[in-house]
């Protein structure tokens, strides 16, 4: 399992109503959360990764209410045996300049142990 997998797992019961996934669905919905590995390193076997979670949604303040539900989630996760932190790095305004559809990304730093 990847910890994209993993925290697509665990956000998906937790954002009821609301696709959760890796990539964006098609045909896109209303609202969305996508889930994307940024970035990882490894010192001494213990993994860590930059996670960017991205909300999507019908305007800039339904994806900022939407981010604001995954930055909640986010911070329980440490209640998991697999992740021992879980830190916000940065959250942001983050629209596709594509679509033009409204999204906000929340950055978090994440160490794991599968």
């Amino acid at each position: 399992m990847t910890i994209e997998e993993f925290i697509i797992d665990y956000l998906s019961p937790l954002i009821t109503g609301i696709h959760v996934g890796g990539s964006v669905p098609h045909p896109m919905p209303n609202e969305f959360v996508t889930v994307e590995k940024t970035g990882s390193r490894s010192t001494d076997r213990i993994e860590s990764a930059t996670i960017a979670v991205q909300s999507w949604s019908t305007s800039i303040a339904s994806a900022a209410a939407l981010n604001e539900l995954i930055k909640s989630a986010m911070a329980g996760a440490t209640a998991l045996p697999q992740i021992s932190r879980c830190a916000l790095n940065s959250d942001y305004n983050h629209t596709d300049q594509a679509t033009h559809k409204p999204r906000y990304q929340a950055v978090f730093d994440v160490v794991y142990l599968f």
